[in-house]
């Protein structure tokens, strides 16, 4: 974008200064375009949604995002805007096979296609370390021709000698940077969450991690006192805290941000879709001064457009602006292309709506994509592990689902897959104390032998997320008692619901009325040898999918608990944790690591780990494995 840049180091010093735009006489008011995206994790294609269209149309499945979009779109705003500057704010990796394969060189190859003028650390920038951080960030500066996005943290200071600084004067995140724009300065700070990424990423133990909103404020003042009375802050700290990080500053304008995945705009509830708040969403600084808050949603799939109006003093006195969601022409209603008077339906509710955009995709980012997905195929054939037996896909004890595995294997405590899956999960998640998974959502046996990367996305095909739950006993008791009333107790209930846990453990008695089927449930410390009965008054850290986690297959409590605040998306996909467990949990791999070239053997857990100890079934049975035959789980 051929923009001018200042660092600012962590309390304001100045690093370096190039101003390469040439300088515009300052006529007192002046208008700011901010385009940005956030939290695209890896997702490089688009994605399928189901929007609401008026009649004739109805609900109808559309094609969404895609980077040859986003990159289509800024193209066209920057040549309406040609002083506007695009932004990222965080996560731009991982979730998808294009990171598991490329480690975030598909990612920074397109991100530089756009070129970006700031981008902030998510927390998933630090999922593979800081050596695969500064990878990541050497490969965003691969064209420093072309495209060299500043990368920001301003809360975050590496020691030297470390991958993020590797000597004196080259360090490879900055605290702020200063653009200038028609003739005006534009401060941007980067914040970073401080606690998210110290408990749930990897950054080194060395690396000190600052309080945000202390952070925050002195970056302000620091480029206060060089005269730069427009300041921005790029965050991804999720959307109600910048809210409130905003209402305790001074000085701050407007906050682009990340990592809640919001969807802003009241329109878009037209559409069938959940806004949580207007676009942009107004609040006031400590001054009393009007601040604008934005964030785009999530996975490509909507391009930010900000409009600040500033006054002679540099105080904003107004912002608006369009989210635009990024739609395909591909339109199918009930498996089939829409006919052609649903699809004009269609094509006029959008033409009428300044929030959907019908976008082809930008061919240069198509030509790169088709690049990298060419090699997604042969990739796939990646072997991630060995099982050293059957793992043995099993819905409901002794159900006899399972196609490589007698029933009997798994009558008395169930799929062996299901069980490593929710094994990952804990794994994954430090801060979890349990793992609970619906046994449907795993989806195909492991035969014994390689286990390629194409197999963990049949296993874990869904676009799930990892989400963090705070429980009481009682409550956990509770949503074991609702997943199995799901489908015991109505005609349409499918045992997909099943619970499958980690660190938990059970008997179940079907014949038991509904709220007492359940008893003996026992927990297991994080870290401790021993089981102990779990207590309805203690608070325990759940794991589960984001599908349960919002009500999916009857888990009505842990969707309540939603509602109340009490869930937070670690945004890992659930697949990626499995091939993270793989090689990082049985393999020993470094996080960053390429793949393995000796893969890891997988194994059932021993038999008391398994979350079904005893199981009568709905003809009073007590399903037990018969010592004379083979059993799945160990000991």
């Amino acid at each position: 974008m051929g923009r001018g840049w200042l660092s600012v180091a962590p309390l304001g010093l100045v690093l370096s200064v190039s101003v390469v735009t040439a300088a515009e006489p300052d006529t007192g008011a002046f208008r700011l375009i901010l385009l940005h995206i956030n939290d695209h994790h890896s997702h490089l294609e688009p994605i399928e949604a189901r929007l609401e269209f008026p009649d004739p149309a109805g609900s109808i499945t559309v094609e969404l995002g895609g980077f040859g979009r986003v990159a289509a779109k800024i193209q066209d705003l920057r040549a309406r805007h040609p002083d506007s500057l695009t932004l990222h704010a965080g996560d731009a990796i991982t979730g998808t096979p294009y990171y598991t394969l490329f480690r975030g060189e598909a990612d920074a190859a397109a991100m530089n296609q756009v070129c970006f003028d700031a981008h902030v650390l998510g927390n998933h920038e630090f999922d593979a370390g800081e050596a695969g951080l500064a990878g990541f960030i050497a490969r965003l500066h691969a064209e420093p021709g072309r495209c060299r996005t500043t990368v920001l943290a301003a809360n975050v200071v590496p020691t030297l000698g470390t991958p993020l600084y590797p000597r004196a004067g080259e360090r490879l995140i900055q605290s702020a940077v200063v653009l200038r724009v028609a003739g005006q300065q534009i401060g941007i700070i980067g914040l970073t969450p401080s606690g998210k990424n110290r408990r749930s990423s990897r950054p080194l133990a060395s690396t000190v991690f600052l309080d945000e909103r202390t952070t925050a404020q002195q970056q302000i003042d620091a480029l206060s006192a060089q005269g730069i009375d427009k300041i921005l802050l790029l965050t991804h700290l999720q959307y109600q805290n910048d809210l409130d990080l905003a209402q305790h500053l001074r000085g701050v304008d407007a906050i682009v941000g990340g990592d809640s995945h919001s969807l802003l705009g009241a329109p878009f509830a037209r559409w069938g879709l959940n806004p949580v708040g207007p676009y942009p969403t107004e609040t006031r600084d400590l001054d009393g001064n009007l601040a604008c808050v934005v964030q785009a949603w999530q996975y490509a799939s909507l391009v930010g457009e900000l409009h600040l109006e500033f006054d002679a003093d540099g105080r904003v006195r107004r912002c608006a602006g369009t989210p635009h969601l990024l739609l395909g022409e591909r339109f199918v209603r009930a498996g089939r292309p829409l006919e052609t008077e649903a699809r004009q339906a269609v094509h006029a509710a959008i033409a009428a709506a300044s929030e959907l955009d019908l976008v082809t995709p930008d061919p240069a980012i198509q030509t790169l994509i088709a690049r990298y997905s060419g090699q997604v195929a042969q990739l796939a054939q990646t072997i991630v592990g060995v099982a050293v037996q059957d793992l043995c896909l099993e819905r409901l004890p002794g159900e006899g689902a399972s196609a490589v595995c007698d029933p009997h294997v798994t009558q008395a405590h169930g799929g062996d897959i299901q069980q490593l899956v929710t094994a990952a999960f804990l794994a994954r998640v430090p801060e979890a104390e349990v793992a609970i998974q619906n046994a449907g959502g795993v989806r195909i046996d492991i035969p014994s032998g390689p286990i390629r990367l194409s197999d963990v996305y049949r296993l874990l095909p869904f676009d799930n997320t990892l989400v963090k739950l705070r429980l009481t006993g009682a409550e956990i008791r509770s949503v074991l008692e609702e997943a199995v009333a799901g489908f015991l107790d109505r005609p349409d209930g499918s045992s997909g619901a099943y619970p499958v846990a980690a660190n938990l453990r059970w008997a179940l008695d079907l014949t038991r009325p509904t709220g007492q089927r359940f008893s003996r449930i026992e927990m297991r410390p994080r870290g401790a040898p021993e089981w102990r009965p779990l207590m309805d008054e203690e608070t325990v850290v759940v794991v589960t999918n984001s599908f349960l986690a919002g009500g999916g297959d009857g888990y009505a409590t842990f969707k309540r608990a939603s509602e109340e605040g009490r869930a937070s998306d670690t945004f890992i996909a659930y697949a990626q944790a499995f091939i993270d467990y793989l090689q990082q949990d049985l393999g020993g791999a470094a996080p960053g690591d390429p793949i393995l070239a000796t893969p890891p053997e997988v194994r059932p857990l021993p038999c008391a780990d398994y979350s079904t100890q005893v199981f009568v079934d709905g003809l009073g049975r007590l399903l037990q494995t018969d010592p004379a035959l083979p059993s799945g789980c160990s000991g």
